[in-house]
């Protein structure tokens, strides 16, 4: 089997196992709303639910429009990406695990908004009275996964702008 395909069960199977595994520990243990604060100032594990996007964009009631709209949104995205994955040459290194992490995240979810109508968030962090808003594992793998990909974009321009630019021998 191909190296991309590895990647792709590895980081996806390591990805939902634990995503799973630490909302499922939110259930049991956390009434909803309820905070256990970890690192004064700093770090909270609170349980909360997600009917909308990232940070609640186009959140609302449960089994609403926007919660319709967020299963389309994450099956054409778990399809688009892994479109791409098929898609990749066997030459870039980085991509599937980028694309990995994003399908793991994005699967993550799904299943959460397939099983409960909306996502289990618990991370929150927090400056004094700045908090970012709480997320979970899912989300944190999207977020990676498109940092790397940027990154590796960047590089690519880079090394092409580099290439471009060197003097022509002749």
């Amino acid at each position: 089997m191909k190296r991309k395909y590895w990647v792709l069960l590895i980081i996806c199977g390591w990805i939902l196992f634990v995503d799973q595994w630490t909302k499922y520990v939110v259930l049991q243990r956390l009434h909803l709303y309820q905070r256990v604060e970890v690192i004064q100032g700093f770090f909270n594990l609170t349980h909360v639910r997600n009917t909308g996007g990232a940070f609640g964009i186009f959140g609302g009631a449960k089994g609403g429009l926007g919660s319709y709209f967020f299963l389309i949104f994450s099956v054409a995205a778990i399809g688009i990406i892994l479109y791409l994955l098929v898609k990749l040459k066997e030459d870039e290194r980085h991509l599937p695990l980028a694309l990995s992490l994003i399908l793991s995240g994005a699967l993550g979810n799904l299943i959460d908004r397939l099983r409960y109508g909306d996502v289990v968030d618990f991370l929150e962090f927090y400056y004094h009275r700045f908090y970012w808003p709480a997320f979970n594992i899912a989300d944190s793998a999207i977020c990676v996964g498109i940092g790397l990909m940027a990154l590796e974009l960047l590089v690519k321009n880079h090394k092409k702008d580099t290439q471009s630019q060197a003097p022509n021998p002749k």
